[in-house]
């Protein structure tokens, strides 16, 4: 794969994976939603259809890493560093211009809101303990990549419809049984391209965006996929 067709890739992928998981977490959130108050339920599996679209739009340009910590999993897994820079770069381009496009979307909901909205563009814990939340992030993101990693086990599953699919999946069996303390993050620009975009859009009375807890979702994936990676080359 070129530099040039990962770069497209990751940056579509990535747009289209978070202007429909922030979509969802605004149609359950917002005032004037037709879906407001559906629950969690709605927010985990509308995450893991985003994954599902993201990767099927963007697999045969890059691959559809779409996250900084599966690239840098299979960066560990395969020695290859060379690409990394490039996939978190469109990773990163493409979340901001996702949390644009789904602020757009809902924007007349959001002008209507009138109260703290940084809750659909980025996480946070319901006990705030830095340790805990990072070890909460590491062991979800750790679960999510080296799955992502056994698939290329049989017959590249990780390329294939179906790899996708199990991904997606994996998406929501996470959020359902991991999300609840931090709100699993387990992708690093998914949090912080969409809290950069809070930070400067004008929405009334959106409250602050929370820079202080902002490292958690970064390092807590960033270490799972480390951890994804080194565990992979260790056992098989």
């Amino acid at each position: 794969m070129t530099s040039d067709k990962i770069f497209i890739g990751e940056t579509l992928g990535t747009a289209i994976l978070v202007l429909m998981g922030i979509g969802v977490c605004a149609a359950v959130t917002l005032n004037r939603s037709k879906a407001q108050n559906a629950g969690w339920l709605a927010i985990t599996f509308g995450w893991g259809f985003a994954v599902l679209a993201g990767a099927y739009a963007s697999v045969s340009l890059s691959g559809a890493h779409l996250n900084p910590a599966v690239t840098l999993g299979i960066a560990v897994k395969s020695g290859q560093w060379d690409k990394v820079p490039v996939y978190f770069a469109g990773q990163l381009l493409g979340a901001v211009i996702g949390a644009v496009l789904a602020w757009l979307t809902y924007l007349g909901q959001f002008q209507e809101h009138h109260e703290p909205v940084l809750g659909v563009f980025a996480t946070s814990p319901e006990i705030r303990n830095p340790v805990q939340n990072v070890v909460t992030e590491t062991i979800a993101t750790t679960v999510l990549v080296i799955v992502i990693l056994t698939q290329g086990l049989t017959d590249g599953l990780a390329l294939s419809g179906t790899g996708i699919l199990m991904t997606a999946l994996l998406v929501v069996g996470i959020g359902l049984s991991l999300g609840g303390p931090t709100g699993y993050a387990i992708n690093p620009v998914r949090d912080l391209g969409p809290r950069l975009v809070h930070a400067v859009v004008p929405i009334p009375k959106k409250g602050g965006s929370d820079w202080a807890y902002a490292w958690v979702p970064i390092a807590g994936p960033m270490l799972g996929g480390l951890a994804a990676g080194g565990l992979y080359r260790l056992a098989f």
